[in-house]
């Protein structure tokens, strides 16, 4: 099981915080080619702690940690460089605590865990539906 040392910042002896998360993402961010980082321009991440009421019944999710990231916006292949003015811009949430209650039940770290989350919603930026995502990681298997 791969899990941080007990000297690590993000140990057993507390649960990793909204900055933790915030940091790890920030570091998984800044190691994505710069080729995608460059399509990212103006892209809001955000991290809270749980998805609110209207985005857990619009994604009809049965409780508040089925959710670990999601993408608002217009992706790039639906115009995103064409956004209207007052339009919000194109945004990802990471969910800090069902991103940790799924860290607590795998053998993953958690910084593999917020760049998997991370990249999968950029994905949804770029366009690519779940299936599309799902496909891309079967074939890299």
């Amino acid at each position: 099981m791969s899990r941080a040392p007990l000297d690590h910042p993000l140990s057993a002896q507390r649960a990793p915080t909204l900055a933790d998360i915030e940091a790890l993402a920030d570091a998984a961010y800044a190691a994505l080619p710069q080729r995608f980082t460059r399509l990212c321009e103006g892209l809001v991440i955000r991290v809270e702690d749980f998805p609110d009421d209207e985005t857990l019944d619009a994604m009809d999710c049965e409780t508040e940690f089925d959710l670990l990231g999601l993408f608002r916006g217009r992706g790039l292949t639906h115009g995103a460089h064409l956004a209207e003015t007052g339009e919000q811009p194109n945004m990802i949430w990471l969910y800090r605590r069902p991103i940790i209650d799924y860290w607590a039940d795998s053998e993953d770290t958690l910084e593999t865990i917020v760049t998997h989350v991370l990249v999968h919603e950029i994905g949804h930026h770029f366009g690519l539906t779940d299936a599309d995502m799902e496909e891309i990681e079967r074939r890299a298997e």
